[in-house]
């Protein structure tokens, strides 16, 4: 009988996948790979500066130039920076922090009972929606939902029989690339349009982008990626990765929750119950200190100090389940649990140190800046109209992406060439946002900029102690690839169709 056409989809897909993983994987082991970035960046930056290149930073106009790492100046960096770029690497406190709670809740047994007393009794085919969802959801939380919910989806897939790696991949995809979307406005809508107000002061002062402006848009988009997430991760990422061959992972070994588990669950509950009433109370209390000095919570200290919150949350509900089940008999044994919760970070700590001054290096040369500007100012030269050049300029964001990860620094450097290109070609700078934050958002899982890539590395080898980057990023290019594709169709539809983006926003002023 012959292959129908999906099955010759499906494995010239996964033979594609799997050269990718196999070239990646010939790469060196991840702490050397950066070790051996940063000293290439330490090159490069020397060569191109022989050159004299520069690039005029917009809305300033100062002339921005490579800086060489083979100088004075930058010997010195190298030597007085190295300590700061490593305790002064947003994650690794951020992951160091969380894991102390997340980790607690763990080693006494808290999270396997919750997900044994809640995910095994729920309809198996709602899982994988359910964690795309809560994935792109997470971005509430801010960067602590890298951390809280990957390494949770992998053990929910690891409970109910499935292949952990397929989980983390689709936590990792539904924080990382749909990081942009919600339901509910979001800090990143915040400081977006702020910057787009900002740019557009200079051009027009009767246009102000708000954090609403883009509203519309990101609720269809949580509900597309949702069902496209679960899709790709069901129909292309399970079937490539097989049958998880690791310890555990076999539903049919599970044990059912005692009953005194089953107390120590209902006890975390109380405890967590308890603390969100306080919590809100706390944020409802007049002229509360946890929100802004206008009422509101975005911005907020709130959402500044949402890490620390989410850690006492975890805190609580563990110290509340471990006290019930006995695992917790003193002090003495709620310090230790955290301190083999950081043992099992050790592998992640020295690799970030590597991490850490490859990414130091490549943001104080300017190369990521001076990569992205050429970029941009060579999408302005073609001199096109219409909306395929709006495609194009979310392709080159795509790519852009690569080099500078934090959406609000590429953001800052595109804002304002991009917005008065388009300004003088009658587009609203809320649309030009919107065609920004899909490309930004798409690929932030397949960039070795991103810190948290290392992180996702790091508990993916709970499961697969062989996996590298290559690994990784075969597993997440898929979601990348759709998630961009499926946004550029929805981007088209709001605008062929004249769909508003937000409250009164559409294509045109």
């Amino acid at each position: 009988m012959s292959q129908t056409t999906e099955e010759k989809q499906n494995k010239g897909m996964t033979r594609f996948l799997n050269a990718i993983e196999k070239a990646g994987n010939k790469l060196p082991e991840p702490f050397m790979l950066f070790v051996y970035l940063a000293a290439i960046t330490i090159v490069f930056s020397w060569i191109i500066s022989l050159f004299g290149v520069t690039v005029e930073e917009p809305g300033t106009g100062e002339e921005v130039a490579i800086k060489s790492l083979i100088s004075g100046e930058g010997l010195e960096y190298i030597l007085t920076s190295m300590l700061d770029n490593f305790t002064g690497f947003a994650p690794l406190g951020l992951v160091l922090a969380m894991m102390l709670g997340i980790g607690l809740a763990d080693k006494v047994g808290l999270l396997e009972t919750a997900i044994k007393s809640t995910i095994l009794k729920a309809p198996k085919s709602l899982v994988t929606y359910a964690i795309i969802f809560v994935g792109i959801m997470g971005n509430l939380a801010s960067d602590a939902a890298f951390v809280i919910v990957p390494p949770l989806a992998a053990m929910v897939f690891y409970t109910i029989g499935r292949h952990p790696l397929a989980g983390l991949a689709a936590g990792f995809a539904g924080v990382g690339s749909g990081f942009t979307a919600n339901f509910i406005i979001t800090g990143t809508d915040a400081l977006l349009s702020g910057i787009s107000t900002e740019v557009m002061e200079g051009l027009d002062s009767n246009i102000v982008v708000t954090p609403v402006d883009n509203w519309y848009f990101m609720i269809a988009s949580v509900v597309l990626l949702a069902v496209a997430g679960a899709l790709t991760t069901e129909k292309i990422i399970e079937p490539r990765l097989g049958k998880y061959e690791g310890e555990g992972g076999d539903e049919t070994s599970l044990k059912e929750s005692t009953d005194l588990e089953l107390r120590g669950l209902r006890n975390s509950a109380i405890a967590g119950l308890v603390y969100l009433v306080i919590l809100v109370a706390a944020i409802a209390w007049p002229n509360s200190a946890l929100r802004s000095e206008e009422g509101g919570l975005v911005p907020s200290p709130f959402l500044d100090g949402i890490v620390p919150i989410i850690l006492f949350f975890f805190i609580a509900i563990g110290v509340a389940y471990g006290v019930t089940v006995k695992e917790i008999k003193s002090s003495r044994d709620i310090s230790g649990f955290m301190g083999e919760a950081m043992k099992d970070m050790s592998g992640f700590i020295v690799l970030i140190f590597a991490a850490a001054q490859f990414i130091a290096y490549f943001d104080w040369t300017n190369i990521g800046t001076w990569i992205a500007l050429s970029g941009a100012n060579l999408l302005q030269s073609m001199d096109m109209t219409g909306l395929p050049i709006v495609v194009g300029f979310s392709i080159l964001t795509a790519f852009m992406n690569l080099l500078i990860f934090s959406g609000s620094a590429q953001w800052a450097l595109e804002a304002p060439i991009f917005l008065q290109m388009f300004y003088y070609l009658d587009y609203h700078p809320a649309f030009i946002q919107v065609a920004y934050r899909i490309a930004d958002s798409s690929t932030n899982i397949i960039t070795p900029m991103n810190p948290y890539i290392i992180v996702v590395l790091a508990f993916m080898r709970e499961y697969n102690k062989k996996a590298g980057l290559g690994t990784l990023i075969s597993l997440m290019l898929p979601y990348s690839i759709i998630f961009f594709v499926i946004w550029i169709i929805l981007l088209l539809v709001f605008a062929i169709f004249g769909i508003p983006f937000g409250p009164g926003i559409g294509v045109n002023l």
